[in-house]
Order: structure tokens, then C-alpha cells, then sequence
């Protein structure tokens, strides 16, 4: 039987893996524009940030409804990737209970 979840768990695991990346490109992507290591104005990195942001605004809005930022500083980009580590944590435990 539990030969016939593990890939679901297995697909779960992944797909927070790479929503996990994107959470952290767009994290490094804001303090490089903040530090001024990139600028704004450069084409490739103004399309990269907007899907980015496309991406990861509907989640940070959710929390920010219930963590608001704290001194100007929006911890959303933190809560967000402790909640996937939990996650894909608890898909790969799931998935090597599973196997056995």
C-alpha cells in the first residue's frame, strides 16, 4: 500500500524544494538590489524579480495577514521558508516510512 503513495510524496518533496529556491533567489535578488550590487534598471533583473514576484507575493500576503512586519522588517520570506523545510521534511519522512 505504501508503495503507492511514495511518489506523491515524492513529487510534494519536490515541488517544495523548488518553490524553496525561488523563495531564496528572491530573498538574495532583494538584498543585492538593496546593497546596490545590481541595479533596477537592468532589463534581465527587472523580468527575473517580477516573476519572482508573481511567484511568492499571494503566499507573503497570507502571512503578513497574520505575522505583520515587525519594525519595518517583513518576516513573511523567513516564515514562509521554515514552513516549507517543515514541509519537505515531513514529505521525505512520510515517503522512507513508507518504503520500509
Amino acid at each position: 500500500m505504501g508503495i503507492l503513495f511514495e511518489p506523491f510524496f515524492y513529487i510534494i518533496s519536490l515541488l517544495v524544494d523548488i518553490y524553496f529556491n525561488i523563495v531564496v533567489l528572491e530573498v538574495v535578488l532583494n538584498w543585492l538590489l538593496y546593497f546596490k550590487v545590481i541595479k533596477v534598471d537592468n532589463q534581465l533583473t527587472s523580468k527575473v524579480m517580477s516573476i519572482l514576484t508573481m511567484l511568492t507575493q499571494p503566499v507573503y500576503t497570507k502571512i503578513r495577514e497574520k505575522v505583520p512586519p515587525f519594525s519595518g522588517f517583513d518576516l513573511s520570506p523567513f516564515i514562509l521558508m521554515l514552513a516549507l523545510l517543515f514541509v519537505g521534511r515531513l514529505a521525505d519522512k512520510i515517503s522512507a516510512f513508507l518504503l520500509g
